[in-house]
């Protein structure tokens, strides 16, 4: 069996890099893996792959820094030249970046099988561009691994059993992933104080909006003053910070870490606050309450079961979690089994049976 594995964010590896290892122990396997360059960066080199013991990829497209409707279109293009080379078996896509839905174009255009690996995740923002692709793949999947009752749920309610696909709850490859990089995560080279909070801030709906910015780092800034919160921050985004003059005076800004760093912070800080979904997971599988700043997540369990707290972007609504979160106690994953277990076993085994 040939699978053409097609990725493009750091994400993306990190999560198919748990899948690649349980692929490694089935010889009846070829794993080939397309790195399409979306969101290349100068840390996916041959070190980041080495030390994070990932496959390095068969293929770089070098596809990045454009618009969608481009950066899709030339993937595709690409991804259809590799297929028709490698002649896979299937073609297998993980998330909701534009590499995703590209992937699955060319599978449904070649008539490839397609598996899409977290699937039936919804926002219900139909502005995200992460909440177009997903669907779109999910349309044109030959199986569907769910991460999450919820997931599974959305696809059921969206009419997915009356169409030829095979929906399964897998579990979520991240947890997989957390278990497995803990033991080799790295403390970042900065002064970090006991008890500090951890906090990402990437996503477009938040960077691009001076008033949602604002009023976060506003909050940030009101917080900072009783506790230390390490901000890594993107180059992009620490330039809109800087021309917004934001105050950052109390906060520990880092540069862009590793993901073995980012690893080492969610683990020993005593908070999370982030609008990345990943991120909001990761606090989860290493049992810290979470601030999101976003107005929804498609993690709606984690909301449910009291273990995330929806801010948005408000001032208020932040300081306010931030301060119900000095009391809380968090019920540990052992205790919910939100994202099962072993699901990368799980996809290799529904993949090596499907008929």
């Amino acid at each position: 069996m040939k699978i053409l594995t097609i990725l493009g964010a750091r994400p993306q590896f990190i999560k198919a890099g748990s899948v690649s290892r349980e692929i490694a122990k089935h010889k009846e396997i070829k794993e080939i893996i397309v790195h399409t360059g979306q969101h290349y960066d100068a840390n996916m080199s041959d070190i980041f792959f080495k030390e994070m013991q990932i496959p390095k990829p068969e293929y770089f497209l070098g596809i990045g820094g454009k618009s969608h409707g481009a950066m899709t279109g030339q993937m595709i293009e690409k991804i259809e030249e590799v297929a028709l080379e490698v002649k896979p078996d299937w073609i297998m896509v993980y998330g909701d970046t534009n590499s995703t839905l590209a992937g699955a174009i060319v599978a449904s255009k070649l008539h490839i099988k397609l598996a899409h690996v977290e699937a039936g995740l919804r926002s219900f923002n139909m502005k995200m561009p992460e909440e177009i692709n997903r669907i779109l793949t999910d349309r044109v999947s030959n199986i569907l691994f769910c991460p999450t009752d919820i997931a599974v749920q959305n696809l059921k309610n969206e009419g997915f059993e009356n169409f030829t696909c095979k929906i399964v709850k897998s579990g979520d490859v991240m947890q997989d992933g957390a278990i497995f990089y803990k033991n080799l995560a790295v403390k970042p080279v900065c002064d970090i104080k006991d008890d500090f909070i951890l906090c990402t801030i990437h996503r477009a709906e938040n960077t691009d909006d001076e008033t949602r910015l604002k009023s976060i780092f506003e909050a940030l800034s009101e917080i900072a003053k009783e506790r230390q919160i390490i901000l890594p921050l993107h180059p992009r985004t620490k330039k809109i910070v800087e021309d917004l003059k934001l105050n950052t005076q109390n906060l520990t800004l880092l540069d862009p870490v590793g993901y073995l760093e980012m690893v080492w912070l969610i683990d020993n800080c005593s908070l999370v606050m982030t609008d990345s979904g990943g991120v909001q997971k990761e606090a989860y599988f290493f049992e810290k309450p979470c601030i999101t700043l976003r107005d929804e997540t498609e993690w709606l369990e984690l909301v449910e079961c009291g273990v995330n707290t929806l801010a948005g972007a408000d001032k208020e609504k932040i300081v306010e979690a931030y301060k119900s979160n000095l009391k809380f106690k968090i019920i540990y994953p052992q205790k919910l089994d939100l994202y099962g277990s072993c699901a990368s076993e799980k996809i290799i085994i529904e993949l090596l049976s499907y008929e």
